[in-house]
C-alpha cells in the first residue's frame, strides 16, 4: 500500500545535478527517437499537490525532445463542450498517435480527487470512476501505449514555503491563485482521497510511482529516471539501419566515396 507519509522526509540531491540531468536528457532524447522510428506511443501523466514541482519536471523532461513528436496538456476544469461527454472523453481525444508521446499535467484522476473533495462529482460518479479509469488505462495498454503515472508529493511545510515564494516574487504570482489555498485548507480530505485512489488504481499494468518532491533536484532526477526506465523497457532501442539508397545518394553528393 502507498502511504504518502513515507515520502515526506527531505533528501537533498547529493550527485552532480547539472551533469546528471544532462545525461538523462541525452538518454530520453534517444528514447523518443526510438518511439518515432518504431512507431511506439507513450502517455506520461503527472499528478500531485499545488507547487509540488510538476512543471519543472516536465520542462526538463522535454528539453531535448523534438516538438513535433510530443504534446503537453495542462488539465484544468472541463469546458462546456467537454462536460457534454463522459469525463474521460477529453483525454481519449488527446491520446498520442504512433511515434508520439503525450504528457498530461494533471489528468483523469481529477474525478476522484478535486471533483470528489470539492463536490463537483456526485458520490456515485466518483465511486464508479475507479473502475472506469482502470478500464481506460487497460485500453491504453491493449493499444500498445506505455503509460507512466507519477504522483509528486510534498509536505505541508514545503508547500507553504513555495506558496509564500510565489507571493513574494512578482514574476511567480501568475502561478498561484485562491484555489491553492482552498485546496490547502482541505489537505486531510485530499489525503484521504489520494490514498483511496492509490488503493483502487495502483494496478500491475499501470502502477503509481510516487516522487518525493521536497527537494526539487532530487525529485527531477528521480522522475526523469523512472520515466526513462519505463519508456525504454517498452520500445526497441536498436537504432534503425542506414537505408542503402540514402547511403548511395549521400555518399555521391558529399564526396564520401
Amino acid at each position: 500500500m502507498i502511504d504518502l507519509a513515507d515520502y515526506e522526509k527531505t533528501k537533498p540531491y547529493k550527485g552532480h545535478y547539472k551533469r546528471d540531468v544532462a545525461a538523462l536528457q541525452d538518454r530520453l532524447e534517444r528514447i523518443l527517437v526510438a518511439h518515432i522510428v518504431h512507431g511506439r506511443r507513450a502517455v506520461i501523466m503527472l499528478e500531485g499537490w499545488d507547487a509540488a514541482g510538476k512543471g519543472g519536471i516536465i520542462q526538463r523532461l522535454t528539453a531535448e525532445w523534438d516538438p513535433r513528436h510530443f504534446e503537453v496538456y495542462p488539465i484544468s476544469a472541463p469546458t462546456e463542450v467537454e462536460k457534454a461527454h463522459d469525463f474521460l472523453w477529453r483525454f481519449r481525444t488527446r491520446l498520442p498517435a504512433a511515434g508520439d508521446v503525450t504528457i498530461f499535467d494533471r489528468s483523469w484522476y481529477g474525478r476522484v480527487l478535486v471533483e470528489r473533495v470539492e463536490g463537483y462529482a456526485r458520490e456515485e460518479e466518483w465511486r464508479r470512476a475507479y473502475d472506469e479509469i482502470n478500464a481506460f488505462e487497460a485500453e491504453m495498454a491493449e493499444g500498445d501505449a506505455t503509460l507512466v503515472k507519477l504522483f509528486v508529493h510534498i509536505s505541508q511545510k514545503e508547500q507553504d514555503k513555495r506558496l509564500k515564494a510565489r507571493l513574494v516574487d512578482p514574476w511567480k504570482r501568475w502561478k498561484t491563485g485562491t484555489d491553492d489555498y482552498r485546496n490547502r485548507a482541505r489537505r486531510e480530505e485530499y489525503l484521504a482521497a489520494m490514498h483511496d485512489m492509490f488503493a483502487r488504481t495502483d494496478t500491475g499494468g499501470a502502477p503509481w510511482i510516487v516522487i518525493n518532491g521536497n527537494d526539487k533536484k532530487a525529485a527531477r532526477i528521480h522522475a526523469l529516471t523512472e520515466i526513462a526506465d519505463r519508456l525504454e523497457a517498452n520500445v526497441d532501442m536498436t537504432p534503425p539501419p542506414l537505408d542503402p539508397e540514402l547511403e548511395r545518394v549521400a555518399t555521391s553528393a558529399l564526396g564520401l566515396g
